[in-house]
């Protein structure tokens, strides 16, 4: 029985889209390396590390995975097996990018994945004699655009951590470490039906002022507005992201006022996507609300990034991005607010682009939960 997260028939689609959309691009071969591209494209999980991983495809030619021989059972049981690509296994001692070379032939542009690193592209672009070029832009437009069945698969992890934030009021007090609560909450990603835990960030007071700030043994103290920021991957590989905004006893007025305008700043950009606006017409909603009100100078950040099978991936919805949002597109919207030394919110939600709007994927409390 497959371990696949989806049938074989779905990972050919998307090899078949790859090839479709090199052509387009007058790439001749393009050759994807570990990263999220892969796992995308086959089902074959992992980073690169110094013996040479590679799937090769493009127009006219064999769709082949070079892989080291003692890779080779594990890159079989993903959909490289399941649909009987051709198959260039390798010892130590082999030449790799030689194998990679008879793959593609003799081409006069070829394209690499983002994630394949300087170690392997330049001896392959050695190899086959061309300057390589990154096949992003193609690579991009596959796994920009969801389909039904990632988007259920973004529509659970959703739930699942909607379930976590639903439990951070009996973990969240005063007295606490910010790493204790972090603890807790890990270990709830996974009760809650995540497969591994991708981030915990959690900023409590002046902590919070920093977007990136993840966890630290400064205790909670009464009165702290607190950031949680937090995410997974499902069995299925797809990731969950969402952030809610607490606080410990009561707020001050200032940061209960402006937490207020927050929400309001997230929800006029989740009411501003659908198909046919950009990327930048959406942060200008939220950026729109927050400047508004004399806060637009604390919003440090674009207001959202895609989701997929990476936590961070294409589209960036972002100042100056003209890209067209279209049907399937998967991204979050988390506008922020921060203040040095003092304390920082954000609340953020995956949205999915309908046919007409938006479906929200995560629907804990968007508000300033006090705990």
């Amino acid at each position: 029985m497959s371990t696949l997260p989806f049938p074989a028939a779905v990972y050919a689609a998307r090899l078949d889209r790859a090839v479709a959309l090199a052509a387009d691009a007058g790439l001749d071969a393009i050759i994807v390396g570990p990263g999220p591209d892969l796992q995308y494209l086959v089902g074959v999980e992992g980073d690169t590390i110094e013996r040479l991983t590679a799937l090769v495809l493009g127009p006219g030619l064999a769709t082949t995975v070079v892989v080291p021989r003692m890779e080779l059972a594990k890159v079989r049981s993903t959909a490289v097996g399941e649909l009987g690509l051709a198959v260039a296994d390798w010892v130590d001692g082999d030449a790799p990018y030689a194998l990679v070379s008879g793959a593609v032939g003799t081409v006069a542009r070829v394209g690499v994945s983002d994630a394949l690193p300087a170690l392997h592209v330049i001896p392959i672009g050695d190899r086959l004699g061309v300057t390589l070029e990154l096949a992003t832009p193609v690579l991009r437009e596959g796994r920009m655009i969801k389909d039904a069945t990632e988007i259920a698969e973004l529509r659970r992890a959703g739930e699942a951590i909607d379930r976590v934030h639903r439990r951070v009021p009996g973990w969240l007090r005063a007295g606490r470490t910010e790493r204790e609560v972090a603890d807790d909450i890990a270990e709830a990603i996974v009760a809650e039906g995540h497969r591994t835990v991708e981030f915990v960030i959690v900023g409590s007071g002046p902590n919070g002022a920093d977007p990136h700030h993840e966890v630290s043994d400064r205790v909670i103290a009464e009165g702290d507005v607190v950031v949680v920021d937090i995410g997974g991957a499902v069995p299925s590989g797809y990731n969950s992201d969402s952030t809610r905004t607490y606080v410990v006893g009561t707020p001050e007025p200032i940061a209960a006022e402006r937490i207020e305008v927050l929400v309001r700043a997230q929800q006029a950009a989740v009411d501003a996507v659908r198909p046919g606006a950009s990327a930048s017409d959406v942060d200008a909603a939220a950026r729109g609300v927050l400047s508004g009100a004399g806060l637009g100078e604390a919003f440090l950040h674009r207001t959202g990034h895609g989701i997929g099978v990476s936590v961070h991936e294409e589209p960036y919805i972002a100042p100056g991005n003209d890209l067209v949002l279209r049907e399937g597109m998967a991204f979050s919207i988390e506008p922020g607010i921060y203040f040095t030394a003092e304390w920082g919110a954000r609340i953020e939600d995956i949205v999915v682009v309908t046919a007409d709007g938006c479906e929200r994927l995560n629907v804990a409390p968007h508000g300033l939960t006090a705990v």
